[in-house]
Formats: structure tokens, C-alpha cells, sequence
């Protein structure tokens, strides 16, 4: 029986000081599910919250739909966006920094597998 826990390499010399695989799996995986699935998942809710209010006739019930549909569009947006933001925080402190421990959390962040 092969140990997941023997194939994982640690390289404490990297940027990463040895955090190299769990950068990449939030960037390569966390994200990209924070990205694209949750906006889509609020879009299809907001879908049906629409259908629901076409579908009633209480102006009061269709007012609070309409208000959860416009919240639930602003949340997908600003998830959208979060990524976008975080890494772009990271390149930036990198670049404008003079700390050396900033400038290699942020070379960590843009390049995990590298020395």
C-alpha cells in the first residue's frame, strides 16, 4: 500500500518554505471552484427566484425575491472579482516591497514550484 504522505516532496530552500503543494492547490483548485462555480450556482438560484416571482402574483413576496436576486448578483460579481484581487495584492507587494520576507511570499504566490 502506497502512502500519500511518502510521494509529497517538501523543499524548505523554495519561496514557499516548504508550503509549495498547498499554494498550488489553492490556486490550481480552491479558486478556480471560489471563481466559477459559486457565481454560476448564485446565477441559477437567482434564475429561479425570478421564475418564482414571474410565476406569483403577491407584489409584496416579488419585492423580497427581487431584493434576494439583486443581493445574490452582487454576491457572484464580488466572488468573481476576489481572486482577481487577491492576486493582484500579491504581485504588487512583491514588486514594491523592499522586505525580503514580503518579496518571497509574493514570488511563493506567483511562481510555488520554484527556488
Amino acid at each position: 500500500m502506497i502512502n500519500i504522505l511518502d510521494m509529497v516532496f517538501v523543499n524548505t530552500d523554495s519561496n514557499c518554505y516548504g508550503f509549495d503543494s498547498v499554494i498550488r492547490v489553492i490556486k490550481e483548485g480552491v479558486f478556480p471552484i471560489l471563481q466559477i462555480a459559486i457565481p454560476i450556482i448564485l446565477i441559477v438560484l437567482c434564475t429561479f427566484d425570478l421564475g418564482r416571482a414571474v410565476i406569483g402574483s403577491d407584489d409584496k413576496e416579488n419585492k423580497k425575491l427581487l431584493k434576494r436576486i439583486v443581493r445574490r448578483l452582487v454576491y457572484a460579481i464580488v466572488i468573481f472579482f476576489f481572486v482577481t484581487v487577491i492576486n493582484l495584492v500579491f504581485t504588487m507587494v512583491g514588486s514594491i516591497t523592499e522586505n525580503e520576507t514580503l518579496a518571497r511570499w509574493s514570488n511563493c504566490w506567483n511562481y510555488p514550484m520554484e527556488n
